[in-house]
């Protein structure tokens, strides 16, 4: 049986990686996975990872859940996708209805899409057809913070902040009133004084609540963020939360939104909608927004959008079955009592160390910023490649060592996550 730097090959051949640069693919020995159970990623050769990122934040409750696999075995039986453009399918309907009854969201209707960035674009031209529609003219602008990545779209790249590359796009990107970054203790007020002096021309504002995930975890408070939805409200201005990292329990509340009293009128979900298991996300609008585009059939008030595989049904099988598993486990207990339990390991046995200038974590995503002299030393890569050689797979944000454990992680887990992450440090010869 070939092993893992042959398959690294073989995939170098064919296969392009996002945000990862091809030139030096193999050289930094990727994890060629061959299956997975549990928290854990087996490669080719046998060896196991402890999923300690989530599969890029997207992984809720393991891999290889039976009831979870039993839901889309039943769903493929009956089919695995009809088209949701005029038409419908009974298992979309009956996901839409049990997200309905705990999404933060007036009267919530349901637009799905395949991933974050394309449940952002729905969003984003929602909020600007709304106002439209209505004809009031003007509302064209929106309102966004620093730090923020909203996906890699070019309306998403608008709206995000820079970094990962972006800059090079800015002809295509279209402006945006840019509010300070969370990490600035004035950033609400400005951005309060902001939606005061623009709301005749703010089509909305988005914000990713308590933790902008991207922007290598970076956290507000809630009362901050509810004193932004009051304004947003004040001012007749449309909020849109993006929840795509933050939702399903991972912040300790089903969303985030919840914890900040926020009541969005665009409520953007993806990444753990479906557990991990299918690419699905969903732009859900309140239904002040989705009543402002009725009207005659195929007039101009119709929201002229659509994927073909937007309302997958073995997607929406999966995420049906997600729901209740979040309740009828008590996951977000454990998401809880193991938040608790990371924040005391990382004071003890992270915080203490001199190559570590801070931490930061709520619920279950947590970051880990390194002291780093200079970015071009790679603090980051070189720890988190240490801790991967010790079979926890954990990835960077420049020299923020992310820590995104699945919900459903265990007390043993987490205790070896932050001991390989300290092993780690002291590995890399920082």
């Amino acid at each position: 049986m070939e092993d893992a730097s042959v398959w690294a090959k073989r995939d170098a051949d064919v296969v392009w990686h996002g945000f990862t640069q091809m030139s030096s693919f193999t050289e930094s020995s990727p994890i060629m996975v061959e299956s997975a159970t549990g928290h854990e990623l087996i490669d080719v050769d046998g060896k196991h990872y402890l999923d300690a990122i989530s599969s890029l934040w997207v992984n809720t409750l393991g891999h290889r859940v039976p009831e979870l696999d039993q839901a889309i075995r039943e769903q493929l039986d009956r089919g695995a996708h009809s088209t949701m453009l005029g038409n419908s399918n009974r298992i979309v309907t009956e996901c839409a209805e049990a997200l309905a009854a705990v999404v933060p969201v007036d009267d919530p209707h349901f637009l799905f899409a395949s991933d974050g960035a394309s449940a952002v674009e729905q969003a984003l031209k929602i909020a600007f057809q709304y106002w439209t529609n209505q004809g009031i003219s003007g509302h064209t602008k929106f309102l966004a913070f620093g730090g923020a990545y909203h996906g890699d779209t070019i309306g998403a790249l608008s709206v995000g902040d820079g970094g990962f590359g972006t800059n090079i796009f800015d002809p295509l990107r279209f402006p945006v009133l840019r509010a300070p970054q969370l990490s600035d203790p004035a950033c609400f007020d400005t951005a309060i004084a902001m939606i005061e002096e623009h709301h005749d021309s703010l089509a909305a504002v988005i914000i990713e609540p308590l933790v902008q995930g991207a922007a290598g975890m970076q956290m507000a408070g809630a009362e901050e963020f509810a004193r932004l939805g009051v304004a947003a409200r004040a001012h007749d201005v449309l909020l849109i939360c993006d929840e795509v990292a933050t939702g399903f329990g991972r912040t300790g509340t089903l969303f985030a939104s919840q914890q900040c009293a926020l009541t969005p009128d665009l409520l953007v979900l993806g990444k753990g909608l479906t557990a991990g298991y299918i690419a699905q996300s969903v732009t859900v609008a309140s239904g002040r927004v989705f009543d402002a585009f009725l009207g005659p059939d195929l007039s101009e008030k119709t929201l002229y959008h659509g994927h073909s595989y937007s309302g997958n049904a073995l997607a929406c099988a999966v995420a049906k079955r997600h729901l209740e598993l979040i309740e009828s486990k008590n996951v977000l207990a454990n998401v809880k009592a193991r938040s608790e339990q990371l924040r005391g390991a990382l004071e003890n046995k992270i915080a203490p160390l001199p190559q570590v200038a801070e931490f930061r974590l709520c619920g279950l995503m947590g970051g880990v910023e390194l002291a780093s002299p200079d970015p071009s030393e790679r603090w980051g890569r070189r720890v988190c490649a240490a801790a991967v050689a010790r079979g926890v797979l954990l990835r960077p944000l420049g020299d923020v060592v992310v820590i995104m454990p699945p919900l459903t992680i265990t007390d043993t887990e987490i205790e070896r996550i932050v001991t390989t992450l300290a092993a780690a440090i002291d590995d890399a010869n920082l």
